[in-house]
């Protein structure tokens, strides 16, 4: 008999799969914490991974910022998969109609140059600017597709891999020190419209310890990072939903731009 993990991620990725709304999972499945969650993520990227998304080539950290824990009642770091199908590079072009309620979100991102983590390590800030091997802009692409997500509670969310729906990943920038990335700024717009600007030690303090985080969280759940995986550290600015026909554009002062029309 399959794990009530099993039977909530085949929930989640039947749901995910006809861009339907999540109202919530049945009471039997329903993460009771977020040890459970994660149990849930796991169970679903292999899922999704049958069902033609790709291999899981990166991770999304959410709540690394106090606009986005103030805007998303959350008070630590969450964390979801991202798959190959939903990767696109400097100019990504997405159809609005494949969400259901899209957004969009101003990263900081790093490709790593060598595992980092697993089981019964403790990865500090250290280890982690020792393991990143490129720094890039990026652009999250996030997916509201619940009935409501305020109500689901974090665990739900993490389960269903926290809001996450692909990425825009600047050019990648290898010879940039990665501790510097809390001096960072960056901002977006969407069309013609300024709509919010960040600096990277908004991120936890220090992008770094995102990744650290990220690590650590992998290693408590049997895994570790793997060298040419990459990571969103977190938004410096707000969520914003996007209409179709508009364009979004991010700006890096140190590590350059990204768009993303939705046709």
């Amino acid at each position: 008999m399959a794990s009530r993990f099993a039977l909530a991620a085949a929930q989640l990725c039947e749901t995910r799969q006809r861009h339907a709304r999540l109202g919530r999972l049945s009471v039997d499945l329903e993460p009771r914490d977020e040890a459970d969650a994660y149990a849930i993520q796991d169970a679903l990227h292999p899922c999704l991974a049958s069902r033609g998304w790709g291999a899981v080539v990166g991770y999304k950290i959410g709540c690394t910022t106090l606009v986005m824990q103030r805007y998303l009642k959350i008070p630590n770091p969450c964390a979801g998969g991202i798959f190959a199908s939903t990767v696109q590079h400097q100019h990504g072009r997405f159809a609005h109609a494949d969400f259901v309620r899209v957004g969009v979100e101003c990263e900081i991102a790093v490709r790593l140059a060598m595992d980092l983590g697993g089981p019964g390590t403790v990865v500090d800030r250290a280890a982690a600017a020792s393991a990143v091997g490129e720094c890039m802009a990026a652009i999250e692409i996030v997916d509201d597709r619940y009935v409501d997500y305020g109500s689901l509670g974090a665990p739900t969310l993490i389960a269903d891999d926290f809001f996450g729906a692909g990425c825009v990943l600047g050019p990648p920038v290898a010879d940039f020190d990665p501790t510097l990335l809390g001096a960072a700024r960056a901002s977006m717009r969407i069309d013609d419209r300024d709509v919010g600007s960040g600096v990277g030690t908004d991120i936890l303090g220090e992008p770094l310890e995102a990744l650290a985080w990220l690590a650590n969280n992998l290693a408590q759940r049997g895994q570790h990072l793997r060298q040419g995986d990459f990571v969103l550290l977190g938004s410096l600015v707000q969520t914003q939903w996007v209409a179709a026909g508009q364009s979004v554009e991010i700006e890096n002062d140190r590590l350059g731009a990204a768009r993303a029309d939705f046709l």
